[in-house]
């Protein structure tokens, strides 16, 4: 009897595999699996890095452009700011007749307008949404995934 007959005699080869089609899933070896295993984790892994890194360098392009915007604003109204505060309080010390007295009730009007935006600020802040929203979503479905429970 020679290698290629087997013990069936019907193309039947070792392992109960049959050379004329694909080998019988049921029959792999546990390593077999579990390198498929790491395999798959090890692409989903990367697959979820790879989406983390394109959302942020989305996100940070975006937001160096409008920061660079907000900073050239920024200079322009605080300057701005400088000379309406100085020109409100050359009035108001003609009306009082003492730039003192003035100057404390423009400070004081800045000190109110700071306390109103730092409190406005501090309720969005507590609004802002994750950097990353369809990674942090893809990455809750991992543990499923793994267990073989997609929900793609």
């Amino acid at each position: 009897m020679t290698e290629q007959q087997g013990y069936g005699g019907h193309g039947a080869t070792v392992a109960g595999q049959s050379s004329d089609g694909p080998p019988d899933p049921s029959l792999r070896s546990v390593g077999e699996v579990l390198g498929d295993i790491t395999t798959d984790l090890s692409t989903l892994l990367r697959q979820e890095v790879a989406l983390a890194k394109a959302e942020l360098t989305q996100s940070v392009t975006h937001a160096k452009a409008a920061g660079t915007m907000f900073a050239g604003a920024g200079v322009a109204g605080h300057l701005a700011l400088i000379f309406l505060s100085l020109a409100l309080w050359w009035a108001l010390g003609d009306l009082f007749d003492s730039l003192g007295w003035s100057a404390l009730v423009v400070g004081l009007l800045w000190a109110i307008a700071a306390a109103v935006m730092a409190s406005m600020g501090r309720k969005r802040m507590k609004q802002a949404t994750p950097l990353a929203p369809q990674t942090v979503d893809s990455t809750k479905e991992i543990p499923d995934a793994l267990k073989g429970h997609e929900t793609r």
